[in-house]
């Protein structure tokens, strides 16, 4: 550990050193890496009052660049989960009224998470919505987030009256905080059951905004067809209400992924002490992360969708077989019925040289332009406990007007990309058939060892 939040070093570093629990060369260590980034940040040339950051405005504060990257950052993070029957998004000229119902949709200190500072313009998704909408309807349909008992009847006579309806649940800093875990991955305490009456009840099928920092099991909304959109949205920070508001009504179109693997409630059952990223066959242990899980998802790591469509092709490889067969045979090592190399057996001239460039072929197939982040992965060659089932090598956000193509091009180190830890935590490369992967198209890399 080289940087630490809180008082432990500081408290116990001296005696831990006296007993030799910690050696100077640690210190040492931490200390190198600590101020050579300083060092490259330039916070050493000189007085640092005069330096780039030195120096800044009060003019600054709250200025329309900043506001503007703001409602940028929330907007691009903001994740469309489902959108059935193309319900999304909602025409501003045609959109009469509009039922708003949620314990915290009108909270705007909801949307900023655990750390912030005082915001310049802070909006509940409420205000945000009457902004765009002159008839608005609202009932909170529990008194808090945690939703013990629901208002399902008052919600549902807000709801029967509108043409639209959104439904603001999720998660609050009461739920998920610094030192203050969630104990289930579901929604909190009636607010499944109030989602399935209000959608029953609509005229329309429902949009579902969800508010918090992680994965929440939502199959019975996502398998339902009266919850026509959902939107998972994070804590977008103050400008979040006029990124949903931009997204449902069409300004915007939604190109976030998702950071995280949305696993189903029953992984609570698999213990938290066990903090295995791999999985056991044997003991039945599904791992953990995209990585390696096995078990079932409500959805995957880097999924989003968009009010377009896209096209992907991997057009070019500059080559798509590796030989790391010039090795003295003692450094390569058999797992099995394979072959691998350690990566430090290599060498850097040889690593430089296997390099790979992928191009890529975007199209936006669609009648609308959309920003969205490319993902490449790479699909290990057999999938055993051991090794990943895949790796994201790299994303690039492009933005594509309709029916246009562009190409982007990513740069895939196998010394880096293609490794896993064995048993001894050494990073080696296996023989065999590897796949990069972008969407649903994929193109073969042979090793040979």
């Amino acid at each position: 550990m080289d940087v630490n939040c809180g008082s432990c070093v500081r408290t116990n570093a001296r005696l831990a050193l006296e007993k030799k629990k910690l050696q100077e060369s640690d210190i040492d260590r931490a200390l190198r890496n600590i101020f050579s980034i300083r060092m490259r940040l330039g916070l050493f040339n000189g007085d640092p009052r005069k330096l780039e950051y030195g120096d800044i405005a009060t003019t600054e504060v709250c200025s329309k660049k900043h506001q503007d990257l703001s409602l940028e950052a929330a907007r691009n993070g903001i994740v469309l989960l489902k959108n059935s029957p193309k319900l999304l998004p909602l025409s501003k000229n045609k959109t009469t009224s509009l039922a708003v119902i949620g314990p915290k949709a009108n909270d705007a200190e909801l949307l900023l998470g655990n750390y912030a500072g005082i915001p310049c313009n802070n909006v509940s998704l409420l205000q945000g919505f009457q902004r765009v909408v002159k008839n608005i309807g609202y009932h909170p349909g529990c008194n808090f987030v945690n939703c013990t008992s629901a208002a399902t009847h008052e919600a549902i006579d807000v709801a029967k009256k509108a043409q639209y309806v959104v439904l603001i649940m999720g998660l609050d800093q009461r739920m998920e905080r610094e030192s203050w875990d969630r104990t289930e991955l579901g929604l909190p305490g009636q607010q499944e059951t109030l989602i399935k009456a209000v959608a029953k009840a609509a005229a329309e099928p429902v949009i579902l905004v969800l508010v918090g920092g992680g994965p929440i099991d939502i199959s019975f909304a996502k398998n339902n067809p009266k919850v026509g959109g959902i939107l998972w949205i994070g804590y977008p920070g103050e400008a979040g209400a006029a990124a949903l508001t931009r997204i449902i009504f069409g300004e915007h179109n939604p190109g976030g992924r998702l950071p995280v693997t949305w696993y189903p409630k029953e992984f609570t059952k698999v213990p938290m002490s066990d903090m295995n990223m791999r999985p056991n066959s044997t003991t039945g242990y599904p791992g953990r992360t995209y990585r390696f899980y096995k078990g079932p998802k409500v959805y995957e790591f880097g999924y989003g969708l968009s009010y377009t469509s896209y096209s992907y092709k991997i057009d070019s490889v500059n080559h798509d077989k590796l030989y790391f067969d010039n090795l003295t045979t003692d450094k390569a090592r058999k797992h099995g019925s394979l072959l691998n190399v350690a990566v430090s057996d290599i060498g850097s001239e040889a690593c430089k040289m296997a390099k790979i460039s992928v191009k890529v072929v975007v199209k936006n197939k669609g009648k609308i332009a959309g920003k969205h982040p490319v993902l490449l992965f790479l699909r290990h060659p057999k999938v055993r406990d051991e090794v990943p089932i895949k790796q994201l090598i790299g994303f690039k956000s492009v933005r594509i007007d309709a029916g246009e193509t562009t190409k982007i091009k990513f740069v895939v180190n196998p010394c880096e990309h293609f490794t896993r830890a064995n048993e001894y935590g050494i990073s080696v490369i296996d023989e065999g058939k590897y796949y990069l992967v972008v969407e649903d198209k994929k193109y073969p890399v042979i090793v040979f060892i």
